[in-house]
C-alpha cells in the first residue's frame, strides 16, 4: 500500500513534513540572528504586500496554471455542486464557526491567561483569517491531493470576486468595528499578483507550447521538468515569511499556543463541513478536495497585510493572523493526508 500511495509522488512531496519544518525553523532563526535579510526584503512592498514573497507564490503557482485547459473550465457549469459547496462553506459558515470557536476559547477557556483586551484583538485576528478563504496556497493543496486544476481554478476566482464586496462587511459585522478601513488596493493587489499574473501567465505558456510542439509533449516531457518549482517556492516562502516574523514568535512562544488551538480546531472542523457534504451529493474526488482545501485554508497573506496595515505590525491582531501561517501548512499537510487516503469514499 505504502509502495502504491508514493506511486508518482517525487522526493520534495514524500517528505514535505519534514522539509515545512525546517523551513519553519531556518526562517525564525534568520529573523532571530541575521534581521538585516528580513529588513531588506521588506524594503521591496507595495501596498503592504510583499513583492518577495508575492514572486516566490507567482513561482509556486504558475505550474499548475499550465495545467489548466479552458475548454474544460467552461465545462464546469455542468457540474455545479462544488461551487455551491464552496461558496457556501466559506460564507455563510467558516466567517461565524471562526468567531464563534475563538471567542469561547480567548474569552471563557483562557479567560485565566488572556485579559479581555488581548482575547479581543486576538479574535479580532482570527476573524480576519476566517473571513479570507485560501486564494494562492489552495492550488498547492489542490496538486498535492490530485485536484482537478481547473475546476479549482473557477472555485478560487469566484472566491476571489466574493471577496472584494464581502470580506469588508463580514469584518465590521463579526467585530462591530465600525471604524475598521481595510484598503481596497490591497485586496485587489492581492487578487491580482496571487491569481490573475500567474494565470495568465499558465494560460500563453500552455498555448503556445501546444501550438509548436503539440500536446503530448506538453504533458510527457514539458510539464515535468517543473514538478519540483511549486513545493521549491512553498518552501521559499515559508523562510521568508517566517523570517519576518521570527522576533514575534520568539517573544510570544506561550500566547501562540493559545491562539494555535482554537486556529487548529476550526481548520479541521471546516474541512470535514465541505468535504462529507461533496461525498454525499456524490461529487468526485478531484472536486471535493480542493473544495474541503479551500474552506480550511485561509488567504493569509490578505490577512496579515490588513493586520498590519489596520493595527499595527506589533500588534496582537497581527500577532493571532502570524499564528495562522504558523499553524496552516502543517495542519493543511495533514488534511492533505486525509484525503489522499480517503479517495474511496468518492465515485471517479
Amino acid at each position: 500500500m505504502k509502495k502504491q500511495e508514493f506511486a508518482g509522488i517525487g522526493f520534495f512531496e514524500r517528505y514535505l513534513t519534514v522539509w515545512v519544518i525546517l523551513c519553519m525553523i531556518a526562517g525564525v532563526l534568520v529573523g532571530r540572528f541575521l534581521p538585516g535579510v528580513p529588513a531588506f526584503l521588506g524594503r521591496f512592498e507595495y501596498e503592504q504586500v510583499s513583492i518577495p514573497i508575492a514572486v516566490l507564490i507567482w513561482l509556486m503557482i504558475y505550474p499548475m496554471m499550465m495545467k489548466v485547459d479552458f475548454e474544460s473550465v467552461r465545462n464546469v457549469g455542468k457540474n455545479p455542486k462544488g461551487l455551491f459547496v464552496t461558496w457556501v462553506v466559506n460564507w455563510l459558515i467558516k466567517p461565524f464557526t471562526m468567531y464563534g470557536i475563538a471567542a469561547l476559547f480567548f474569552y471563557v477557556i483562557f479567560r485565566n491567561w488572556i485579559t479581555p483586551e488581548l482575547a479581543r484583538d486576538y479574535l479580532a485576528g482570527a476573524v480576519l483569517l476566517g473571513a479570507a478563504p485560501c486564494t494562492a496556497m489552495v492550488f498547492v493543496w489542490s496538486h498535492l491531493t490530485r485536484g482537478n486544476p481547473a475546476y479549482t481554478v473557477v472555485q478560487v476566482a469566484t472566491n476571489d470576486l466574493i471577496i472584494l464586496v464581502g470580506f469588508i462587511p463580514i469584518v465590521k459585522f463579526l467585530l462591530g468595528l465600525s471604524d475598521v478601513s481595510v484598503p481596497w488596493s490591497t485586496l485587489i493587489l492581492s487578487v491580482l499578483l496571487f491569481v490573475v499574473i500567474p494565470l495568465a501567465g499558465g494560460v500563453i505558456t500552455r498555448h503556445a507550447v501546444v501550438a509548436r510542439r503539440g500536446l503530448d509533449y506538453f504533458e510527457k516531457k514539458f510539464l515535468p521538468k517543473f514538478s519540483n518549482i511549486t513545493i521549491s517556492g512553498l518552501l521559499l516562502t515559508l523562510v521568508i515569511i517566517f523570517s519576518f516574523q521570527g522576533q514575534v514568535i520568539l517573544a510570544n512562544p506561550f500566547h501562540i499556543v493559545l491562539i494555535a488551538i482554537p486556529l487548529i480546531l476550526q481548520t479541521f472542523l471546516i474541512f470535514f463541513i465541505a468535504y462529507m457534504p461533496c461525498r454525499w451529493m456524490k461529487l468526485p474526488h478531484d472536486v471535493a478536495a480542493p473544495a474541503g482545501m479551500i474552506g480550511a485554508s485561509n488567504f493569509f497573506e490578505l490577512a496579515v497585510a490588513v493586520a498590519i496595515a489596520v493595527f499595527g505590525a506589533a500588534s496582537p491582531v497581527a500577532l493571532a493572523t502570524i499564528v495562522g501561517v504558523l499553524v496552516e501548512v502543517p495542519v493543511m499537510l495533514i488534511l492533505v493526508r486525509i484525503a489522499n487516503r480517503t479517495t474511496g469514499w468518492f465515485r471517479n
